[in-house]
């Protein structure tokens, strides 16, 4: 049984060779069919391995395929193995089935680019890496999936680099992710001194009996992870790079922000259970990084002009939501917002990548409105995500949300000031998603009356229709199954070596009064961005005129990007140009020019030795001969 899950990273594979050898000398335009239907295909292969999988009994749902042996160097054994158990399963299918969708809508999004065919190689070697990330059975296959992920978000956030600021964008992202990479390498280098292992088996079944309860040597693992999640998942002061990843192409921003990259920071977490819930104080600082983020960003996201940073802000104080929520242990929570988020987040992004094309590139807010009529397919797919991002009731985020709110509370690691400042996010989130909304749709149109808008085709239509029913009622398709399906299945994951984190004695009483609490202030945030930017339009500059401070503080996202310049990158280029325009001509050159100098004097004196003439060598064979003989007499003699 599930023996052909390396099937799932076989297509991807093809489809990257195929657009990257074959394809852009065959057809071009076939890469991004090849590319679709390879991500369609591991989808369909994952869903074979779904229902092989639920034919197992619960105990026996975690198999792991070893493919072969990769690594044999001492104690150090590392095979090519796949884990397929309820948790790599749902990242399978997530990733997988949002990504095609994706792929499909790229086909008419990028047609006509001169860079077709390398577009979706990487495309494809993206989900290759996320798939691998996901279905490693070893913290080594891990990192490797971890690595083949930034390189691959490197490649396309910068893919239109003849612009310097996107070939910045890309290197940006790619500098801040190898930050966490430190870590999660740091930690496995911990894992392998105390157990000398790296298969996730062995290790998650010897940490019980092999580190103290939240002792320091398990901690610094948990933290050093946490810096690994916080990097892929944008979570502060790691976010910086994310809002900058809008430089790519508007697909690459779906695909990163809903379906691969910055998912692999929770993944990672929920992952690495065993280790974290045997640090309650990593624990609590997961999540207060995730409640801070989801507070932090939300406020940032209320003054964008940018849709795409919009959007881009929404993922960051989503994803804090989800690390909120395996930080108090709701593990299920967390993994249930992440697969509704890659719903709504997806079909928001295409939607607003729908707009972007429709109006020749713009991306400004304040250059948009009146779309309504000429977009309809992108008007309510992204009404339907924009109702599920604030959790509007019966919506797809509306039944994620509000488990991870209850957990905050409710959880003996959660407490009243996670719960409250996840609970204010809901306002900040109904405000700057409507506002994107009533902006872009509604209104007068602020764009040239000449522009002729470039309707989308159904490549394009088509997927962002059907993410757009996703993200409405995708919440609510595990309760055709009976309410509290994706719990059990995954409960085996999050109980086979840790005991679960328990609730509050008599907390279930205030969820129904959360849930309530969380929709009124969800539609308040909305009906305040109504009336700013419908009902009365010239309210928002009047609001932002009696606020500057805050205005400009909000627009310059509290001026953390300046603060790490000051504070680390003008040091780092000064330090630069210190070593090479002083350091190096003074000490470095002086150095060599000693060492040269001495060598140069030595040669000069050895080859006046050298003077061509075989009696000269004869007489100093001689001399030598002379030497050595009276030594040997004067040793003998002192015998």
């Amino acid at each position: 049984m599930l023996t052909n899950a390396w099937l799932i990273l076989l297509f991807p594979l093809l489809g990257f060779l195929y657009s990257s050898l074959i394809g852009r000398v065959v057809s071009r335009r076939s890469c991004g069919i090849v590319a679709s239907l390879a991500v369609g295909a591991s989808f369909v292969a994952g869903l074979v391995a779904l229902s092989e999988m639920l034919a197992l009994p619960e105990e026996s749902r975690a198999v792991e395929t070893q493919l072969y042996t990769w690594i044999a160097a001492g104690k150090l054994s590392v095979p090519f193995s796949i884990l397929l158990d309820p948790l790599s399963m749902v990242m399978v299918l997530m990733v997988t089935g949002v990504g095609f969708l994706i792929h499909v809508y790229a086909t008419g999004y990028m047609h006509g680019d001169a860079g077709y065919a390398s577009f979706f190689a990487y495309m494809n070697l993206f989900v290759l890496s996320m798939l691998l990330l996901v279905l490693a059975g070893n913290f080594v296959l891990l990192i490797v999936g971890w690595g083949g992920v930034g390189f691959s978000s490197y490649a396309l956030i910068s893919f239109w680099f003849h612009e310097s600021k996107n070939a910045a964008a890309g290197t940006k992202a790619f500098v801040v992710n190898s930050v966490g990479d430190i870590g999660l390498l740091l930690a496995t280098f911990l894992i392998f001194v105390k157990f000398g292992r790296l298969d996730y088996t062995g290790v998650f079944s010897e940490i019980s009996r092999g580190l103290v309860f939240n002792g320091a040597y398990v901690t610094a693992i948990a933290l050093l992870l946490l810096a690994g999640a916080a990097a892929k998942s944008a979570q502060f002061p790691l976010h910086i790079w994310l809002p900058d990843a809008m430089a790519g192409p508007t697909p690459v921003s779906a695909l990163i922000h809903a379906a691969t990259m910055v998912t692999a920071g929770v993944y990672l977490i929920a992952r690495m259970n065993p280790i974290f819930m045997m640090s309650p104080t990593a624990m609590t600082v997961v999540a207060a990084v995730g409640a801070f983020t989801a507070l932090f960003a939300a406020t940032i996201g209320l003054v964008q002009p940018n849709i795409k940073r919009v959007l881009a802000y929404s993922t960051v104080s989503q994803l804090g939501y989800m690390f909120l929520a395996v930080g108090v242990g709701a593990f299920t929570s967390g993994m249930f917002h992440l697969i509704t988020h890659a719903f709504f987040k997806a079909v928001l992004f295409l939607s607003a990548g729908g707009v972007i094309h429709a109006l020749g590139g713009e991306e400004n807010l304040n250059k948009m409105g009146g779309l309504r009529k000429s977009l309809p397919v992108m008007y309510w797919s992204f009404l339907f995500g924009a109702l599920a991002n604030v959790g509007f009731p019966l919506t797809s985020g509306f039944f994620s949300k509000d488990e991870i709110i209850f957990s905050a509370f409710s959880s003996q690691r959660g407490n009243q000031i996670l719960g409250a400042m996840a609970l204010l996010s809901v306002v900040f989130t109904g405000f700057y998603v409507f506002r994107a909304f009533f902006m872009a749709f509604h209104g007068e149109g602020r764009f040239d009356p000449h522009l002729h808008i470039h309707k989308p085709g159904a490549a394009m239509s088509v997927p962002v229709a059907v993410l757009g029913i996703l993200a409405a009622v995708g919440g609510g398709l595990q309760f055709l199954a009976g309410p509290g399906t994706l719990d059990r299945f995954l409960e085996p994951v999050f109980t086979r070596y840790a005991r679960p984190v328990p609730a509050v004695p008599g907390a279930g009483m205030i969820q129904e009064p959360l849930m309530f609490f969380s929709v009124v202030l969800g539609l308040t945030g909305i009906a305040i961005a109504f009336m700013m930017y419908v009902r009365y339009p010239k309210l928002a500059a009047e609001v932002g005129a009696w606020y500057p401070r805050l205005y400009t503080l909000l627009l310059n996202k509290y001026w953390v990007d300046e603060a790490y310049g000051l504070l680390i990158v003008r040091p780092a280029l000064w330090m630069g140009r210190f070593l090479s325009d002083v350091f190096d001509p003074a000490v470095t050159d002086g150095l060599i020019g000693v060492f040269t100098g001495a060598v140069r004097a030595a040669s000069l004196g050895l080859r006046k030795l050298q003077s061509g003439y075989l009696r000269d060598y004869a007489l100093a064979v001689l001399a030598g001969a002379v030497v050595i003989v009276f030594y040997m007499l004067g040793v003998g003699g002192a015998r």
